[in-house]
């Protein structure tokens, strides 16, 4: 029965992307998984002794592929393959991919269809309401259609159809249809692949058997990973041999779980800083009305996080957070774009490999626009006029504001574990259990002693010594006070406060002791100290009934001999308890005051720098959590991977593509502190107790930890000390090279001073991570010896690009991606929206992989790029975007890009969104 086509529909939309609400086409939606295991069905095509009316006129031919279900008559548009030029016999590099999920049965009808490209410049992909046999850029040739049973039940796993016209069933050519199954292909010849697939009618076609399916990593993946986009390719290698391709991308649920969480830990965060504020206690009239413009400052912002997270959580659309959406102040923390790249290929050179990217939006504030600069210009100045703020407020350098949020987070961290701790103790007393009053000692002397530790510090002394005179009973109250009542003594004030402006020359302005802070934490030592040794009389009681050679204090200790262990050490840990809490009161309230000279210098700036971070790091961390699990996946059994993540920290690379011209300078400026920040995050990696494998985040600003769990098959094999909770630390570096347009104009007329400055930074930050793995990985990791001296030469070569002045240095892109993968590190690859840039290079890279790696024959490079930009997952992901199937360049831009960077005709031109 003829099937007549319909091209109402786009089976890339309607069936792999399902419109919320909606079932696919014949599909039972229970039985989706949208995994990243290996596709269902794949095949190559391959045309012969095509026709043409004009003998004469060499053939531009492509095939589209259309899908019919078995309860359907009509026919939905799939795929195409790329154009081939030139030939009667073409042989088409890009396959078809049906993924997992994707409902196709034995009893499919799969409709080919073969069309001769007059202009190459217009679109392969024929418009959703036009005639293919009138359309002006191309023509119909012939079509054929078969059923999947007929394919994977063929003996040769292979079909040789006959391609005919429309209009009679002339004949005018062969087509050729062939089984490809990734790493079952003898010797890399695409003739040799074989399959065993048997089903009844309407049955799938086959199950997946993805290494990728064991031990639960697919639902690891699952819950990181969304969406998946396959595209299939053979290639010829410069023996004549296939490479095989698998291009995957896919979204990821990270862009939405990351923020949520890091908004309400902000949220809980300044909420905490509002009630610090507060119990300050009294303040002289000056601090007291600087305390609440940051106070009111504060409780804004706490709302418009609040309103943030509101809004996230009512979410319910779409997993990645689209280009047009970019400015949208209710996703403001959402990463642009952010998705896997994946390219799976099999070769003769090497067998079976997984090249990973991560493309992501330059993290940037961009709903707040780039007027006055990003992070970077922005910080700087600030602490420039922070210096210059006068008698207002007490400067603090960012060093030791730092130091006082530390100190505040460790209050908050050991005085609930001390108090848990004697507790335990207390308990064990009261049970005379010997072996478990040991053991509870030790832990709580150890928790005291970091605690005391912590407090050995002269910020605390100068910082308590500020907040005496800040409070209304100080003698020489109007020396913190410039808004005196006497216009006379203003001046002399004004003097006198310059003096205190720094926190190394406060000058002793009040009763208070210096020496009473000193006195305040030692008691906890002494009380401690008093602890052990009752501990110590008391374990010596109950092993014999000798005196006690062990004394403290006789105000400390009882001379009982024979009480109750419980009755004796009360009073001790009540006593520890009253000091740790005096010392918690005083250490607060001093670093708080710390912090808070921070907020009253710059308000309010200050806050909507911070406002403007916590954007930028959202995005930033979000990604991160993204490539590290996706490491994490692949490298499972990579034992020098494992050994250089808990000893040396995972080396993260990004590749920007920003101009340092308009707008992309701030977001360049955001980028750059945004990465910078990721040095401050940790990963920890612990056992799943339950199926759900999303990541947890906790901490604070400037210091979170990400947790990351794994089903228990993988987390056994990790090393000992992954699996003892070791953190992982983040070493990230970015380089950037502008390639469009607008850094032909900064190069040639302005500035690009930032650039260089950022890449000369990050080659030093890179080299002191390979020094690093060279001191501490060597013994565990004979690869990376082996590959030492090729490291060392592409450092010196990077260090040398980074140095010149070469316009548009692509070359420093290629050299620090090079590095990262030889170095086990995870890539990222990042533009304004991670679309159009981002593909050109995602898709280069790939290439040039291919051809360094695999060996690509070299006259095919430029034909494969083609075809991944043409018909692969990046113009999928500018499809999801913009909902339009082009790159937004234009000619005369594309003059100005480094060669190939530049897109095949008829993929770009102008757009709508």
């Amino acid at each position: 029965m003829e099937i007549k086509e319909e091209q109402a529909l786009d089976v890339a939309q309607n069936l792999i992307f399902p419109a919320e609400g909606g079932n696919p086409v014949g599909q039972d939606t229970a039985r989706i998984q949208k995994t990243l295991a290996d596709p269902k069905l794949e095949f190559a095509l391959a045309c012969k002794d095509l026709l043409t009316a004009a003998r004469d006129r060499k053939l531009n031919t492509f095939v589209q592929i259309s899908v019919a279900h078995p309860t359907e008559q009509s026919l939905t548009r799939y795929a195409n393959t790329e154009v081939v030029e030139g030939t009667r016999d073409p042989l088409f590099l890009t396959g078809v991919t049906f993924p997992s999920e994707y409902p196709i049965y034995e009893e499919t009808k799969i409709k080919l269809t073969v069309y001769d490209v007059k202009d190459k410049s217009q679109e392969t992909v024929l418009p959703e309401a036009s005639d293919p046999r009138t359309n002006s850029g191309k023509s119909l040739l012939g079509c054929s259609t078969f059923k999947v049973r007929d394919l994977v039940k063929s003996k040769e796993q292979q079909l040789s159809l006959n391609l005919k016209t429309l209009n009679g069933g002339k004949k005018i050519g062969n087509i050729e249809v062939s089984l490809v199954k990734m790493g079952e292909i003898e010797n890399g010849e695409a003739d040799q692949i074989t399959t065993d697939v048997h089903g009844q009618k309407c049955s799938l076609v086959c199950e997946c058997s993805s290494p990728e399916a064991i031990s639960g990593k697919d639902n690891l993946l699952n819950t990181v990973f969304r969406n998946p986009i396959y595209k299939f390719y053979r290639f010829p290698s410069s023996d004549n041999k296939w490479i095989c391709v698998r291009e995957q991308m896919a979204e990821s649920s990270m862009s939405f779980h990351i923020p949520k969480q890091l908004l309400s830990l902000y949220i809980k965060e300044d909420t905490r800083r509002i009630e610090q504020l507060k119990e300050l206690g009294d303040l002289s009239p000056h601090w007291d009305n600087l305390r609440q413009n940051v106070l009111a400052h504060y409780e804004e912002m706490v709302s418009v996080y609040q309103e943030s997270l509101e809004e996230l959580e009512k979410h319910t659309g779409s997993s990645f957070k689209s280009s047009c959406s970019k400015g949208e102040k209710s996703l403001e923390f959402v990463p642009i774009n952010l998705h896997l790249q994946r390219m799976r290929v099999h070769s003769q050179k090497l067998k079976d490999a997984l090249y990973d990217v991560i493309t992501i939006g330059a993290p940037a504030a961009h709903s707040q626009g780039f007027k006055n600069g990003g992070l970077r210009r922005l910080l700087s100045r600030f602490e420039a006029e922070k210096k210059n703020t006068g008698y207002q407020c007490i400067y603090y350098s960012p060093e030791n504001t730092a130091k006082a949020k530390e100190i505040l987070s460790s209050i908050n961290h050991l005085q609930p574990l001390i108090s848990s701790h004697t507790d335990l103790l207390l308990n064990s007393a009261k049970q005379h259990s010997a072996e478990s009053l040991k053991d509870s000692l030790k832990t709580l002397s150890e928790t005291t002693e970091r605690f005391v530790r912590s407090f050995k510090d002269q910020l605390i002394s100068n910082a308590l010594l500020a907040l005496s005179t800040a409070r209304p009973s100080c003698a020489n109250k109007k020396l913190t006070d410039p808004l005196s009542d006497t216009e006379d003594n203003k001046t002399d004030e004004q003097d006198n406060l310059h003096q205190i402006t720094r926190q190394d020359s406060i000058p002793h302005l009040s009763d208070y002791d210096e020496e009473e802070w000193d006195r305040v934490w030692a008691n906890v030592g002494k009380s401690l100290n008093c602890i052990i040794a009752m501990t110590d009389r008391l374990l010596e009681q109950g092993n014999s009934t000798r005196e006690n050679k062990t004394e403290c204090s006789s105000e400390d200790i009882t001379s009982q001999q024979n009480g109750d262990w419980y009755e004796q050490l009360y009073p001790l840990i009540i006593t520890l308890k009253d000091c740790v809490e005096e010392v918690v009161d005083r250490a607060k309230k001093s670093m708080t005051f710390v912090v808070f000279q921070e907020l009253a210098c710059g308000l309010p700036q200050c806050l909507q720098l911070t406002f403007r971070r916590d954007v930028v790091f959202s995005q930033a961390l979000s990604g991160l959590t993204c490539g590290f699990i996706i490491k994490l996946h692949s490298s499972l059994h990579n034992e020098a991977f494992l050994h250089q993540l808990h000893t040396v920290g995972l080396l993260v690379q990004y590749e920007g593509l920003l101009s340092t011209y308009s707008e992309e300078v701030g977001m360049l400026e955001d980028m750059s502190i945004g990465i910078s920040d990721l040095r401050h995050v940790a990963f920890k990696i612990t056992e799943a107790t339950s199926e759900d494998f999303l990541p947890l985040v906790t901490g604070r600003r400037e210091r979170f930890m990400v947790e990351v769990k794994l089903p228990t098959k993988m987390f056994e094999l990790l090393p000992q000390e992954i699996k003892d909770g070791k953190l992982l630390c983040v070493h990230p570096v970015f380089f950037n090279v502008g390639i469009n347009e607008q850094q032909t104009i900064a190069e040639r007329f302005g500035d690009t001073s930032l650039q260089e400055s950022i890449n000369q930074e990050n080659v030093e930050h890179l080299e002191e991570y390979y020094r690093m793995c060279i001191e501490k990985v060597p013994s565990a990791c004979p690869q990376l010896l082996q590959e030492q001296s090729d490291v060392k030469e592409l450092l010196e070569n990077l260090h040398q690009n980074t140095q010149a002045k070469k316009r548009k240095n692509v070359e420093i892109m290629w050299l620090a991606a090079t590095i990262c993968r030889k170095m086990n590190g995870v890539r990222f690859t990042c533009c304004k929206s991670a679309k159009d840039r981002t593909s050109m290079s995602v898709t280069l890279e790939q290439c040039q992989i291919l051809r360094d790696e695999h060996d690509l024959h070299k006259d095919f490079f430029v034909r494969a790029l083609d075809c991944m930009r043409r018909e692969g997952c990046r113009i999928e992901n500018v499809l999801k975007n913009i909902k339009c199937r082009k790159y937004a360049f234009n000619t005369i831009q594309l003059l100005a890009f480094p060669k190939y960077y530049r897109p095949p005709d008829g993929t770009y031109g102008k757009v709508t969104n």
